[in-house]
């Protein structure tokens, strides 16, 4: 059996804000939501490809730690392939993203550059030419 993404998992202190800047900002959809017996707000998005991103609150007596969208050690971004790397971090920020690494050649025909979306989450994204 190949080992396969499952999901990214995303935590944030309001799930259905994060949930809808996630669905007009990269086309996700939200296909369940929902309070678990742990006492998390659970909401599961599926992107065009089909991965999970499922976004949640803390669970009943569970603290969570700062989030941190600049490189750190650990799981550190996750990245979304555009067609038009100025374009969409234009519309991007205009939805409340933060600029963080400008795009950059990072030769071959590839570009990256990095974004914070809203609760301090690292996106990069791909450009191939």
């Amino acid at each position: 059996m190949p080992f396969n993404v499952n999901h990214i998992h995303i935590k944030s202190s309001d799930p259905k804000k994060t949930a809808d800047w996630f669905v007009e900002a990269f086309n996700v959809v939200i296909v369940s939501d929902a309070t678990r017996p742990v006492g998390d707000r659970f909401i599961t998005t599926r992107t065009e490809g089909g991965l999970a991103i499922n976004i949640s609150s803390e669970r009943s007596g569970e603290t969570l730690g700062p989030a941190d969208a600049d490189p750190h050690y650990g799981l550190e971004h996750f990245g979304f392939d555009t067609d038009d790397m100025d374009a969409d971090i234009e519309r991007l920020v205009g939805l409340g993203a933060v600029l963080k690494e400008a795009p950059s050649d990072q030769g071959g025909g590839v570009t990256i550059g990095f974004i914070a979306a809203p609760g301090d989450i690292r996106i990069e994204l791909i450009h191939r030419s």
